[in-house]
């Protein structure tokens, strides 16, 4: 069996621009399309105005960035007192831009990459998803749960 991304690329995805409020990019992956394995999208990807690929926005994004940036310098969340706080932290973050909340370098990959290529890069750099890109435009993207569920929901010769 010979794969590539472009035999089991989903060409039907979110972006996001990057100057976009971050609240946006939760209400898109809150709203998230449930592919056909089952599995729901929970990223987007962001682009600029020619409409390249400059990040990607996750659930964990999200969360990380919702969390007040005092905590990443070490101070013990637990000794905190939180009561009260988290609608105040929800509405402040709301307010941010799309670029100051997402991932950035992300790793994409062509559509005539073979599908262990594309494996062996998402396996060693941790990734879920890799966006397709042709001319830095995304035009698919790849979820390691689409390529498990296609080799092995058929036999592999």
């Amino acid at each position: 069996m010979t794969l590539h991304a472009k035999d089991i690329m989903v060409t039907e995805f979110e972006t996001i621009h990057q100057e976009d409020p971050a609240g946006k990019a939760i209400e898109k992956i809150s709203r998230g399309t449930i592919r056909k394995t089952g599995y729901k999208t929970v990223s987007v990807m962001v682009i600029d105005d020619l409409k390249k690929l400059v990040g990607v926005v996750s659930m964990f994004d999200i969360l990380y960035h919702l969390r007040p940036d005092f905590l990443n310098f070490g101070i013990n969340s637990e000794e905190l007192k939180w009561e009260g706080q988290l609608n105040i932290l929800i509405e402040k973050f709301k307010d941010k831009k799309v670029h100051q909340i997402m991932s950035r370098n992300v790793i994409g990959a062509s559509m005539d990459d073979h599908i262990m290529v594309i494996l062996d890069r998402m396996v060693k750099n941790r990734y879920r998803r890799l966006p397709i890109l042709q001319n830095d435009r995304p035009v698919g993207i790849v979820y390691i749960s689409d390529i498990y569920h296609r080799l092995f929901s058929q036999e592999i010769r």
